[in-house]
């Protein structure tokens, strides 16, 4: 038995499609998702329409991410406090009126955490965050995580939200995090996802992370017209898309950092687009500048090493 395991869509559709694709070539026919299926990106109708799909033909399994929450508690509240151009909440927006009431209801029939059997084969804790709560962060190395896995009742946890692919083993469990299919930290700017596969009455797992037409998404965030809607947001998604580094959640925290510098306080999601700006061509501008610097230096080498030969 294989089943393929990804988390922290976010609305790239097309890792999600490559993820799919390289799955089923390996032989999967069973898929758990752990959450955060839209929101960062364009076009989630098509992030969706490619899960219905899926859910159509394949045994899935899913539980919510804190994403989910977002949508879930924004129609709850009545649809209040999020701005449609507005680098900090533009995104949000963008995908919560790209959704249906189809999308909705199945957002809101998700657990955040499921317990899940195979015959013949350890019971597996899926989850968001942690078995805990959709939005905390099983870390490496952490007494917190440490003291989550000793109080679950499986030895193997399947967890995401950190967009970080990993394993972390203690007393005798397991917790393994997929990475992340659409927006990955620390990949290259690859999609990741991870398979498992059932062994003699064990587990065995294997990281997959695969290139895939990451200009496609990025020049989906202008004809959608995502870019205009959230400036500095998506100059950020790009960077993370190109490289694997910088989450928006850092720079959001640089932000809010120079806001409350200047005027004494920032409240999310009060941020003003200039700390946005300043934020971004400090943390971003800088790294795209000696990535740059670097491109052409490395370029010389090769004109000069070439020129001697």
């Amino acid at each position: 038995m294989k089943i393929a395991v990804l988390s922290d869509i976010h609305g790239n559709y097309v890792a999600l499609q490559r993820c799919i694709e390289d799955a089923l070539s390996k032989g999967v026919h069973s898929f758990i998702f752990l959450g955060d299926y839209v929101g960062e990106l364009a076009y989630p109708q098509k992030t969706m329409e490619i899960l219905n799909s899926l859910k159509e033909k394949y045994s899935c399994y899913f539980v919510k991410g804190n994403k989910e929450d977002y949508w879930i508690n924004y129609e709850r509240d009545g649809e209040k406090g999020w701005e449609e151009y507005d680098s900090t909440t533009g995104s949000l927006y963008y995908t919560y009126h790209n959704l249906v009431e189809d999308d909705l209801a199945f957002f809101k029939s998700l657990s955040h955490k499921a317990e899940i059997s195979f015959d013949g084969l350890p019971k597996l804790t899926i989850c968001h965050g942690s078995p805990n709560l959709v939005n905390e962060k099983m870390l490496p190395n952490h007494q917190k995580t440490f003291d989550i896995m000793e109080k679950d009742r499986n030895s193997l946890i399947l967890c995401g939200h950190t967009h970080v692919q990993g394993v972390i083993e203690h007393g005798g469990k397991i917790a393994l995090n997929p990475g992340a299919v659409g927006v990955s930290l620390h990949s290259g700017g690859k999609a990741q996802f991870l398979i498992l596969t059932g062994v003699t009455g064990a587990w065995d797992y294997e990281f997959i992370s695969l290139d895939y037409n990451v200009e496609q998404v990025i020049l989906d965030l202008s004809s959608s017209g995502l870019s205009l809607k959230a400036p500095s947001w998506c100059r950020v998604s790009k960077h993370l898309l190109r490289t694997g580094e910088i989450s928006h959640g850092t720079v959001l925290a640089k932000a809010m950092a120079l806001c409350r510098d200047e005027l004494g306080e920032c409240n999310w999601p009060a941020i003003p687009e200039k700390y946005w700006e300043q934020a971004v061509a400090e943390m971003i501008g800088g790294m795209r500048q000696k990535h740059f610097v670097l491109e052409n230096w490395e370029s010389m080498e090769r004109n000069c090493h070439n020129n001697l030969r």
